[in-house]
């Protein structure tokens, strides 16, 4: 088993403001993915459960890594940085962790979801709005919040199944 430190995890507030609201839930799904990867050896988080998907745990972490860079950085903040993984703006190389590491996919995802939490916390409101490209229109930093929450609900999902092909270790 790999040694890391079991990952910590807060449920949302039952009641709470908006933006606090979303803020929990994005991070308790945040940390629903890295407890799905949580004991782990490198070689069992790069295993493939469902052929002829090539989908790993890894692999979720370095999508992830990669969406989070793109609504936050990218779309919201206006920086100009490359994908991590592919230098053809390909986000489903992500998904090839075939040569990844625990270290390195999870440090680059550790270091997007820090840019993602600051570039949220300096917008003044969730009424902020950032051109989204493949929509063609603008969107409110509430709408790309509520979106990377669906994203990381939907990850976790196919993460309960990775998981368990693995170990039989089920349950959020």
């Amino acid at each position: 088993m790999a040694a890391t430190e079991p990952t910590h995890r807060i449920g949302p507030p039952l009641t709470g403001g908006e933006r606090e609201t979303l803020r929990a839930y994005l991070d308790f799904h945040r940390a629903t993915l890295a407890m799905k990867c949580d004991g782990l050896t490198d070689e069992e988080l790069r295993l493939q459960a469902s052929p002829p998907s090539t989908l790993s745990l890894l692999g979720l972490v370095r999508h992830m890594a990669e969406v989070e860079r793109h609504w936050f950085r990218r779309t919201v903040g206006g920086a100009d940085v490359p994908h991590l993984w592919s230098d053809k703006r390909d986000f489903q190389a992500a998904y090839d962790a075939s040569g990844s590491t625990r270290a390195e996919a999870f440090a680059a995802w550790e270091a997007e979801v820090e840019h993602s939490r600051a570039v949220e916390a300096a917008a003044e409101s969730l009424d902020v709005t950032a051109h989204v490209v493949k929509w063609e229109e603008d969107a409110s930093l509430r709408m790309l919040m509520l979106h990377m929450i669906h994203e990381y609900a939907r990850h976790n999902g196919h993460a309960d199944f990775l998981r368990e092909a693995i170990d039989g270790t089920t349950g959020a």
